[in-house]
């Protein structure tokens, strides 16, 4: 039986749906069978940071009324264990059947090692259509203030719907805001309340890949691509340093 794990983030901004392409990418490098759904009904855009813009891609509500087989997923150009499905444009979260959805992803539990939802950034329907049935969720925040807190209400309302095993993700960390303000990764943790799952340095690759239509590529020791390598492999079960930035 394979994991789902939601991707979800207090506010918008913080790199959630690139993260999740970006990790989603590296365990499928690993060999792990990998399903991405964008639940991002209306506003769908993990295509994009998966490099599967140019793809035709099926939305999972074509998959949930029968339309369609789970089968027929896109594939992935570059990482053939990984399949696709995007977020359908004309429904918000609020229309999607939750019963219909769960059913898809126990289905996707069964064919896949790792099912990953890209949930929509705040706590509303979206989320709690990601979330409810997740194993794992990785909450991904910032380090400024502002964006912790708004990671610590999500910790919140995720406890209150949903039995996942939550960790954080501190992305796009500035070393020199950290030695300005004094902060440290203890102090997130802190802040939010939840075990750290990984660290994610500023990195423009991340930008210059998705406005190229490309999957984030190995750029240095340092770069998004290894935390995102790092993250992978801490999902499974193996011992790794936090990324030095």
């Amino acid at each position: 039986m394979g994991q789902i794990l939601a991707v979800v983030s207090g506010k918008g901004g913080t790199g959630k749906t690139s993260l999740c392409a970006a990790v989603a990418c590296r365990l499928a490098e690993l060999g792990q069978k990998v399903l991405c759904i964008d639940a991002d009904a209306g506003l769908r855009n993990l295509d994009i940071s998966l490099g599967m813009s140019q793809e035709a891609a099926l939305p999972f509500t074509a998959v949930m009324d029968g339309s369609y087989p789970l089968s027929r997923a896109s594939i992935h150009p570059r990482f053939e264990t990984l399949r696709f499905l995007t977020a359908p444009v004309l429904q918000q979260p609020e229309d999607v059947d939750s019963a219909a959805f769960f059913q898809l992803l126990q289905q996707a539990a069964q064919e896949f090692d790792w099912v990953f939802i890209d949930a929509p950034a705040g706590v509303g329907a979206g989320f709690r259509l990601a979330v409810t049935k997740a194993d794992l969720a990785m909450v991904v925040t910032g380090a400024e203030p502002a964006a912790l807190r708004d990671g610590a209400r999500t910790a919140e309302a995720l406890f209150g719907i949903s039995q996942a095993e939550a960790k954080i993700v501190v992305n796009r960390i500035r070393p020199r805001f950290f030695k300005k303000v004094r902060f440290t990764v203890d102090d997130c943790m802190d802040t939010v309340g939840l075990p750290l799952l990984g660290i994610v340095p500023e990195d423009e690759a991340v930008a210059l890949c998705a406005a190229s239509g490309k999957p984030l590529r190995r750029n240095g020791k340092k770069s998004a691509f290894e935390a995102a390598r790092h993250i992978a492999m801490r999902l499974l079960g193996k011992k790794v340093a936090l990324l030095d930035i």
